[in-house]
């Protein structure tokens, strides 16, 4: 089959250049050098980043297989440099980076000795699997039950959420967990708790995962922007036309645009927001947040999707049961949908607008998907089939959604009950299959109109032809060590190679999928404890998206973010369009 990945490659890199030379001042800086081993030898795969402390921004690129990088980037002055690659101790240095010119900067790396080193930089994944599972098909917290039912908000097992603790200690937090999915019964509450105390005993864990190196890093460059004051930056999109990021914060009640020509941010919050009042510690001069999550905004914003018909952004607010309206031309957020109680439809989750602009969406705390009509001001809110519920969840949670561009219809899933819907968007009659993957999460389809959902519980991908009896192939993400499966919960569909982009949760990587070849690329995140979100694509190609573990100090530095990672980045013909600019 023809690799789809480099059909429209020199496309792709041509518009990539255009926006590096418009991101970027007249003139530029480019830093470069060697990485190697403490005996010489060169290393592949390094990832040196550099970061502006003052602006929040860092930017990316890895070591090709002779050790070199080049990284051209619109960041100058006194930065910081880290080297970064598994097993081998982070190297810092400071950098004098001028706004036009080359600096060289070679680095050497020791590898790690000690069983407590390597262990603590390992991901969360291969502590968080090393736990004492129930074993067997139908156990309460056997390991994909554990899975869905433990990380769909947060990761477990990084250093924030791996501490010791007694049983007694995590019951309170599994106390609060479970009644996040409905779900009141102590007993369970307790043995899960005993598990969690045993196997977060603060032992070093002997698993040594290997993980890939493709040739592709030596193409892609990745971008950070602080987020200073933020707190749950949930699902982002780009404008189509001015290119700003918006992000909606599911904590604190705002509206978060970033403009990444120049990475700042500015917040715009709900007029009758009051989320701050619901934080422990919480100081608003330095944004600094003590203490652990609890949902308690007035509106939880989560998910959204700009409508064509009137250029709005249309948005899931969770805990004021309504979709919210965002005006970008204005920066307003205007009048609210409030769904009516009588329907008793609760947490409005992830949201889609149709062709006909009819604003889509399902309802995670109830067996609900709705539709609004938002010239009419009308919802048809849909009860779904009884269907009964995996792990310990109190209901199916109705998550995912998308619309098929072939005939404008909804689909949709129901991440503990394993299964996959549609709907009928003239008679509203609702269809419901078995999900060839369990904990279907998110979804979407491609330009042809196949289905593309993340199998949570496993760790899978569904390729699914709803044009032929939802005829499907499931695909098996990378595990780097063996038994330790990957939690993928969001994709997005490139829309020009068509490739298919991943978040894994557990691993600090971002995945992509090549339909063609069948095959994945992984590539390495600039931050341990990266929880990331639902992904959006930029006119040059790039994929961004929110970086947003529970609570904040479970990142590595504290800080949330948006990440966006150029695939098709050229940095020797970046270098040379950018002198030839000068």
């Amino acid at each position: 089959m023809p690799d789809t990945s480099r059909v429209t490659r020199p496309t792709a890199f041509l518009i990539s250049i255009c926006a590096i030379l418009l991101a970027l001042p007249t003139s530029a800086g480019v830093l470069k050098g060697m990485v190697k081993d403490d005996k010489g030898n060169a290393l592949h795969g390094v990832m040196v980043r550099i970061t502006d402390d003052n602006q929040g921004i860092s930017e990316s690129v890895y070591t090709d297989d002779t050790g070199q990088y080049t990284l051209v980037t619109r960041l100058n002055g006194t930065l910081k440099l880290r080297a970064r690659s598994p097993y081998f101790k982070d190297v810092w240095s400071t950098v004098e980076i001028p706004a036009t010119g080359t600096t060289t900067e070679n680095v050497a790396m020791s590898p790690m000795t000690s069983d407590i080193e390597i262990s603590e930089s390992l991901p969360a994944a291969y502590h968080f699997g090393g736990l004492p599972f129930e074993s067997g098909p139908d156990k309460d917290f056997n390991r994909y039950q554990f899975q869905r039912d433990c990380l769909s908000c947060h990761q477990m097992g990084n250093p924030f959420t791996r501490q010791q603790r007694t049983a007694k200690d995590w019951a309170v937090t599994i106390q609060r967990m479970h009644r996040m999915v409905g779900n009141f019964d102590a007993e369970l509450r307790d043995r899960r708790s005993v598990i969690l105390a045993a196997g977060f005993d603060g032992a070093t864990v002997s698993v040594r995962p290997q993980f890939p190196i493709d040739e592709a890093l030596h193409e892609a460059k990745v971008y950070e922007f602080m987020l200073d004051r933020a707190f749950v930056p949930h699902d982002s999109i780009i404008h189509p036309e001015s290119g700003l990021i918006y992000t909606v914060d599911q904590a604190l009640d705002h509206m978060v645009v970033t403009d990444p020509k120049n990475g700042q941010s500015y917040y715009v919050m709900q007029s009758d927001g009051r989320a701050k009042e619901y934080y422990k510690g919480f100081q608003a001069a330095d944004q600094e947040v003590i203490g652990e999550f609890s949902p308690g905004s007035r509106h939880g914003p989560h998910s959204l999707d700009l409508r064509r018909q009137d250029g709005k952004y249309y948005v899931t607010n969770t805990s004021s049961r309504s979709i919210g309206v965002f005006n970008p031309g204005t920066n307003e957020w205007e009048p609210s949908h409030v769904i009516p109680r009588e329907t008793r439809a609760v947490y409005p989750h992830t949201v889609r607008v149709d062709k006909k602009g009819f604003v889509w969406f399902t309802l995670a705390g109830s067996e609900h998907v709705g539709r609004l009509d938002p010239d009419a001001g009308k919802f048809d809110i849909l009860r779904l089939p009884d269907v009964k519920s995996g792990g310990i969840s109190g209901g199916t949670q109705p998550y995912g959604i998308d619309i098929n561009p072939i005939d404008d219809v909804m689909w949709y899933g129901r991440l503990f009950g394993d299964k996959i819907g549609r709907v009928d968007p003239t008679t509203l009659e609702v269809t419901e299959h078995d999900s060839p993957v369990r904990g279907p999460r998110r979804m979407r389809f491609d330009k042809e109109g196949i289905l593309w959902v993340t199998g949570y519980s496993e760790g899978q991908l569904a390729r699914i032809d709803v044009r032929k009896g939802f005829e499907s192939t499931v695909y098996d993400m990378p595990e780097f060590a063996p038994g330790y499966r990957p939690a993928p919960y969001a994709l997005g569909v490139h829309p020009d190679t068509q490739d298919i982009w991943l978040n894994e949760n557990m691993t600090d990587r971002l995945y992509r999928f090549i339909p063609g070849e069948e095959r994945f690329i992984v590539y390495p995140m600039p931050l341990s404890g990266t929880y990331s979100r639902d992904m959006t694509f930029a006119a040059d190609g790039q994929v961004c998206l929110s970086n947003n573990p529970i609570p904040p100090p479970a990142l590595e530095g504290g800080k949330l973010q948006i990440v966006c990672v150029d695939p098709a980045y050229d940095p020797g013909a970046a270098a040379n369009l950018m002198s030839a600019s000068q």
